[in-house]
């Protein structure tokens, strides 16, 4: 994440101070699939999302003269990204919900075990499900820390909230997943049942999955 920001901050030099295309161009490539599934989570329509972050990204260049001072694109962007979502929904008030769509999901390799990497995958689907039903704002802070890798003061400028709610609606999350793994290896006989240490493994499983780039 840090080498990103600093590509990120060295093409946005070229772009506003020296009307730089091919920087432009590499800047966009750089952050566009992340915009766009960012956006999703706000919009629920890839469609949608990929004209959202589109537009942004000509608004940029288009004003790239006045955003000069700008110390962090990355963040800027994410920011308009979301206000421009939020700008959407309003519009069509008819959208009240927001479902998280299939992405890059965790995949797991186990050469010497071939049924357990199946039932793995079939873990992570059922965690998924359980991120899905999350409250929006715990469902996103959630993503954009397990699949961007950001951290919490990032997340924090990003949503306008604080970092210390970037913490506690993480936590929210790797509760309910912790009951949901817990359940799981219940039902396959993985730890046994009225052990005190389940919520505590169910966690350090989570943390295995999801946080090991933290």
């Amino acid at each position: 994440m840090k080498d990103r920001k600093v590509d990120t901050l060295n093409l946005w030099k070229l772009i506003c101070n020296n009307d730089d295309e091919k920087a432009f161009e590499l800047f966009f490539h750089l952050l566009n699939n992340s915009l766009i599934k960012f956006c999703i989570l706000y919009v629920n329509h890839r469609e949608i999302a990929e004209e959202i972050v589109s537009d942004v990204f000509v608004k940029c260049w288009l004003n790239r003269k006045t955003l000069t001072e700008i110390q962090n694109p990355e963040t800027y962007l994410f920011v308009a990204v979301k206000n421009q979502s939020l700008n959407h929904i309003k519009k069509y008030s008819s959208i009240h919900l927001v479902q998280i769509e299939d992405t890059n999901s965790v995949e797991f390799v186990n050469t010497f075990n071939p049924q357990k990497e199946i039932e793995n995958k079939e873990l992570i689907f059922r965690m998924d499900k359980a991120i899905t039903s999350l409250p929006q704002q715990c469902r996103i802070v959630f993503r954009l820390i397990k699949e961007d890798g950001m951290k919490y003061k990032e997340v924090a400028e990003i949503l306008n909230i604080s970092p210390r709610t970037v913490q506690t609606q993480l936590f929210r999350a790797i509760k309910k997943l912790s009951i949901v793994l817990s359940n799981y290896n219940k039902a396959n006989d993985q730890i046994p049942k009225g052990n005190i240490f389940n919520t505590l493994s169910a966690l350090f499983i989570i943390l295995q999955l999801f946080f090991i780039n933290l």
